[in-house]
């Protein structure tokens, strides 16, 4: 997996977010097998920061390609307001990584309490 899909994501503070990325095969345009492979993802406020959200991150339909990140609202709301980087990586069962999802997110401060 060469190819690293750019995506830029906007979470509002204090509400539940859920984001399905599909990944395909540019060459052949059919899904990727995930069965063999665990998923993770982190938020960072840039790149070389030590503090990390953790994304909540699953292979939802391996054979379909499908890859879930989620926070609750609860991990929103401790997020400042601004621009995070984050990315999603794939271990194989070699412990091989690839990252294969990267971008901007956007924290937006919510209103309603």
């Amino acid at each position: 997996m060469a190819s690293v899909y750019v995506n830029n994501l906007v979470i509002n503070s204090g509400s539940d977010f859920s984001q399905t990325f599909t990944l395909e095969d540019p060459t052949t345009n059919s899904f990727y097998d995930l069965s063999l492979y665990a998923v993770s993802s982190q938020l960072r406020k840039w790149a070389g920061s030590s503090t990390a959200i953790n994304f909540d991150a699953a292979i939802e339909i391996p054979l379909e390609g499908k890859i879930n990140i989620s926070l609750t609202n609860e991990q929103t709301s401790l997020l400042k307001p601004g621009r995070y980087v984050y990315d999603v990586v794939i271990t194989d069962t070699g412990g091989q990584k690839s990252k294969v999802i990267e971008g901007m997110a956007l924290v937006r401060e919510g209103v309603t309490r």
